[in-house]
């Protein structure tokens, strides 16, 4: 029987940070020397970053994170630490973990699978590794065998499934480890969060646990590394299809470290429960990203246009969630040093005094703006603490069109101007609102949601402006339930008011009782088509056959929808490629630039809604 103390250690790394990187690393190694592990496994990249992008490509990128392994080493005295890093060999560049022992490198173990779906463009940087290669590699002068390798510490053997490893039926690595009597599989990962995601591991874990007959432990990487792609930090061990280890998710510490006593010896521990709720997933995950992004971009702060509505409410709340969770978590001086307003932390006595730092919201009213909308914004900030300013931009819409009157030298009216007379009320708000974030060195956090950005139901360079977009990667139908969650179950009350409003853009004369399902279709529709169409990308005939048995919808008003949906999705692709950038949350976004890339310029779905016309 042998037996040894495994930990594993999850770091909120950022790329370039190269100190703070090592940091993480070596407090994480630090802790655990104090627990007295023997077998330490960090995330995947957790050298760099996931997030790197095109640095990978480099010659120098990749040499200087061979150099932070050397610098690592010293820390490995009487352990063994694991821990992921590109590796550049000749031409090609290798997503690699180095296998560090007692101040020496052991080997390299390179990624044999690459991602390369939804957010991953591995394939990009990374060549992958063939399977049973393995050959020299000079570090530093020394020869260390790099490719598919085994270890051995205190009895223990262990291999290597590398994330996407993992995810690849027969032919992934983890049946050849079996086949050559590994106890243990390390997973060190970089998977990003999506709602319902930890799941899906959690059934990774104990059925490649159970399928080998050995244990299986996972690492992710944490925290919103790089701007768009957050990652929840999971630590998961299972034995024989039972999950023994889960850590609490989305930590704003700086690194998380679990341990767990293990022993080749067959015995039975008691199984951990889990519970998965999109909801507070959805509230855990924007509110780490925006921590984060905040933090890493060393902004001062947040504005936000709060026009009372459903989307801009959401992205309010989310902000104090932020301040509340990470308080809890951190407490306040570590919070607030994290920030870089430390020395501040007895200028603050509760979370609401910190949003008021740190948010600002302001009520930007027209003509066509109701009293509702404005006590529904008033209501909530005055709720969570955030500074509040409201003023009207009447006067500056009024400037706009009398200026282009006298240039076409005829009278605006909505009968022929609808949409630009909407426009610009949007359009108009964008200065002002731009001017206060640049007096707060402020982040200005935009609205759009996703059902909004399917359709284009939002005015470039009016509610799109911004330097991050939180919510654009979820759909209206969810942040409209996950209000009335908050409320509820969170406790705000000061969303009574907006969860009482029919969403509207407010931007038509008032007595036209504009709402935005009238203007587009209902949004349970727009995600329901949106699901198939861009998900699952199937063609506009495949959705109406589907629908029009799963909704219950006349079929010439589903056809009217689903002809709507792909005439505004390709007539619009010009306004996704210019969205602010947006977190990934979903288990699918249509950012063109991380899941879902679409021409600007097309034939617009013409002939293939001309078969949906056809249909019956």
């Amino acid at each position: 029987m042998a037996s040894i103390k495994l930990g594993g250690a999850t770091v909120n790394q950022t790329p370039l940070d190269w100190e703070g990187n090592f940091n993480n690393l070596v407090s994480a190694i630090h802790d655990a020397k104090k627990e007295k592990v023997h077998l330490l496994c960090f995330p995947e990249l957790s050298m760099t970053g996931y997030g790197s992008e095109d640095l990978f490509l480099s010659y120098w990128y990749p040499k200087k994170a061979l150099a932070y392994v050397q610098k690592l080493l010293p820390f490995t005295q009487g352990m063994v630490v694991c821990v992921g890093l590109p590796l550049r060999v000749g031409q090609l560049v290798y997503n690699c973990v180095a296998v560090l022992e007692d101040k020496e490198v052991k080997g390299f173990v390179a990624k044999q699978f690459l991602a390369i779906d939804g957010v991953h463009y591995e394939a990009r940087w990374f060549t992958p590794w063939r399977a049973g290669e393995v050959v020299s590699f000079d570090f530093f002068g020394q020869e260390v065998p790099l490719g598919d390798l085994i270890f051995e510490v205190e009895g223990v053997t262990f291999g290597f499934e590398i994330c996407e490893d993992a995810w690849r039926g027969d032919s992934r690595p983890g049946f050849r480890l079996k086949d050559r009597g590994v106890d243990l599989i390390l997973n060190p990962s970089a998977s990003h969060f999506a709602m319902g995601k930890s799941r899906q591991r959690e059934i990774l874990v104990t059925e490649s646990s159970a399928s080998f007959g050995l244990t299986y432990f996972y690492v992710n990487l944490l925290g919103n590394e790089s701007g768009r792609m957050i990652f929840d930090g999971e630590i998961l061990l299972a034995q024989e299809g039972f999950l023994l280890v889960k850590n609490p998710l989305l930590s704003y510490a700086s690194y998380q470290l679990v341990t767990f006593e293990y022993s080749t010896a067959k015995s039975r521990k008691e199984e951990v429960s889990t519970d998965h709720n999109k909801n507070e997933e959805f509230a855990k995950a924007v509110s780490l990203a925006l921590f984060d992004y905040l933090r890493k971009s060393r902004s001062k702060g947040f504005v936000l246009s709060l026009s009372g509505g459903a989307d801009s409410s959401s992205i309010a709340v989310l902000v104090a969630e932020m301040v509340r969770r990470g308080i809890q978590e951190l407490g306040m001086e570590q919070f607030l040093s994290k920030l870089h307003i430390g020395g501040q932390e007895n200028s603050y006595k509760d979370s609401n005094q910190v949003v008021a730092r740190l948010l600002t919201v302001a009520y930007q009213g027209t003509e066509n703006s109701s009293e509702a909308t404005f006590q529904s914004a008033l209501q909530l900030a005055d709720s969570i603490g955030a500074e509040f300013f409201h003023w009207s931009i009447s006067e500056e819409v009024a400037s706009y069109t009398q200026k282009i009157e006298k240039a076409l030298g005829r009278k605006l009216s909505w009968e022929t101007d609808d949409l630009a007379l909407q426009n610009i009320q949007a359009r108009a708000r964008s200065p002002i609102i731009w001017m206060l974030a640049n007096l707060k060195n402020a982040l200005l956090l935009t609205t759009s949601n996703r059902s909004e950005g399917d359709v284009g139901y939002a005015t470039m360079d009016g509610d799109t402006s911004g330097s991050i977009s939180p919510i654009a990667a979820v759909d209206k139908a969810f942040i409209l339930q996950w209000l009335r969650w908050a409320q509820h179950t969170l406790g705000y009350e000061g969303l009574r008011g907006v969860n009482s409003l029919q969403p509207s853009a407010e931007l038509r004369p008032l007595e036209n009782k504009q709402t935005d399902e009238e203007d587009l279709m209902p949004y349970d529709v727009i995600v329901a088509i949106e699901r198939l169409a861009i998900r699952d990308r199937r063609s506009p005939a495949d959705v109406y056959l589907i629908l029009r048995d799963e909704l219950d919808l006349d079929p010439g008003r589903l056809k009217e929808y689903i002809q709507k949906f792909f005439r505004l999705w390709s007539r619009n692709q010009w306004k996704r490629e210019r969205l602010a950038p947006s977190f990934h949350l979903d288990e699918f976004n249509v950012d063109p630039k991380t899941w879902y890339r679409f021409p600007i310029l097309s034939g617009g779905y013409e002939e293939e809604l001309r078969e949906l016309a056809g249909l019956d």
